[in-house]
């Protein structure tokens, strides 16, 4: 059965094809869902991906031998998968590798309400009975089909005030990925002119990887908006469920700087609710939030863990640096695209560019993500933190160690023996000399 043990990973079930993950372990991870959720019914959704029809017919196939009736979403983003879990209170699957080339593919998985699995929260389980036979039910599930695109654009609309919207130039690349199905029917009707760039589905990525963090890959978007003088530029990643944006100068945004702008929206609607970020968003997302009237609250990096935080505290919504963004109306699920229309009912209030509009949010030096193998990821952990002794230090994910001026977090990689290491200073050249320091200290030179 392909190689589980290497596609089972911390959030999601993801690997290359065939060798990796084939039919037969997707059938499997289906009859495994289904006997673990112990749920009537499960939906399944997939992406554009060449392996995606099979994988999903097998996924489905396997719940049905359980007795579990499937509900077929087809070709959907992930967004909208998980919308359909909350609005149909269903656990869901979704046939996708994200961001991930051509050669990958994959699974997500939610229970009923998007209510996350992950390796905490199921996927040990769901991998464990995967493994072991299963008998078969006396009557199979039945298979029904259902459209609801339509439904999960109007209740993106629903997340804001659609009257209050001016004409806009947006252009939007979605990589060839799924945003080429959801975006255009989301942006139909409204007061937007919407170039759409590379919204042919076709999971060969034949323009360029589908991974928007990597700012290489929204070069053409970056052209495209300076071409046409749009007011903003939305990349979306394969799955379509995140989106990095870039301003009316062709300056790329930060995760940071759009969870700071999305949490100025949300709380102009919900005043003093409370926020969420992740531990290695910028110090400006705390800022902007109580300057904002909200509470901000600090997570650990992961959607499971935010969307737990969420349903703990009530929280409106929560941003992570990845591009990802959480709204509690969403089911707590992320979605790019709800995340995309805050900010353009946001430029239409406001009447200025985003270049304009995001100048105050982003006030300290970052360094990205930089990653770094080592031989023992946790030791070297505690040789960092007991080299900054002196310094206030956390271990909510990782290592955080913040000296007032300026801070960094140290965590290790859920699947490899690398460390990532994340840090801000006031300007670009202590930044700089920061992350020398503490490079320094990770390779033991």
């Amino acid at each position: 059965m392909a190689q589980i043990d290497a596609v089972f990973k911390a959030y999601d079930i993801r690997g290359t094809v065939p060798d990796q993950l084939d039919e037969e372990l997707c059938r499997a991870v289906g009859a495994a869902f289904a006997r673990w959720a112990q749920q009537p019914q499960i939906l399944v959704g997939r992406d554009m991906r060449e392996s995606s029809v099979a994988f999903a017919n097998q996924l489905a196939e396997g719940a049905q031998s359980q007795g579990v009736d499937v509900v077929d979403l087809g070709l959907c983003s992930t967004d909208l998968v998980f919308y359909a879990s909350g609005r149909l209170d269903s656990p869901a699957a979704m046939i996708t590798a994200s961001h991930n080339p051509a050669g990958y593919n994959g699974i997500k998985l939610c229970l009923a309400g998007a209510k996350p699995v992950g390796e905490e929260s199921g996927l040990r389980d769901i991998k464990e009975l995967a493994l072991g036979a299963m008998t078969v039910a006396d009557r199979p599930g039945r298979m029904t089909h259902r459209d609801m695109l339509e439904e999960y654009v109007a209740h993106v609309h629903s997340m804001i005030d659609v009257s209050s919207l001016r004409p806009l130039k947006v252009v939007a690349d979605t990589a060839n990925g799924m945003g080429g199905l959801v975006v255009p029917v989301a942006f139909a009707g409204l007061p937007i002119e919407l170039e759409l760039m590379y919204g042919e589905l076709d999971g060969t990525f034949p323009n360029h990887p589908a991974d928007p963090i990597q700012t290489e890959n929204q070069q053409d978007l970056i052209k495209r908006v300076l071409e046409t003088g749009a007011d903003v530029g939305l990349a979306f990643d394969g799955d379509a469920d995140r989106v990095f944006l870039v301003d009316d100068q062709g300056e790329p945004m930060s995760g940071s700087t759009t969870t700071a702008l999305v949490a100025k929206g949300m709380l102009a609607k919900n005043p003093g609710a409370k926020v969420l970020h992740n531990l290695i968003c910028s110090k400006a997302v705390a800022e902007v939030i109580r300057e904002e009237g909200g509470e901000p609250i600090r997570t650990r990096v992961g959607h499971s863990f935010i969307k737990g935080v969420m349903a703990e505290t009530g929280a409106v919504f929560g941003g992570e640096h990845s591009g990802h963004y959480y709204f509690r109306d969403n089911y707590r699920a992320d979605s790019g695209l709800i995340a995309s229309m805050i900010i353009l009912e946001q430029l239409s209030a406001v009447g200025q560019p985003l270049s304009e509009l995001r100048r105050p949010l982003e006030r300290y030096a970052a360094s990205g993500e930089i990653n770094t193998r080592v031989d023992d990821p946790l030791a070297t952990i505690e040789q960092v933190a007991a080299a900054h002794a002196g310094a206030s230090q956390d271990r909510l994910d990782g290592l955080t160690v913040d000296h007032g001026d300026w801070w960094f977090n140290l965590r290790p990689s859920n699947t490899e023996p690398l460390l990532r290491l994340n840090l801000e200073a006031p300007t670009q050249e202590e930044c700089d000399r920061h992350v020398d320091e503490v490079l320094a200290l990770v390779r033991g030179e």
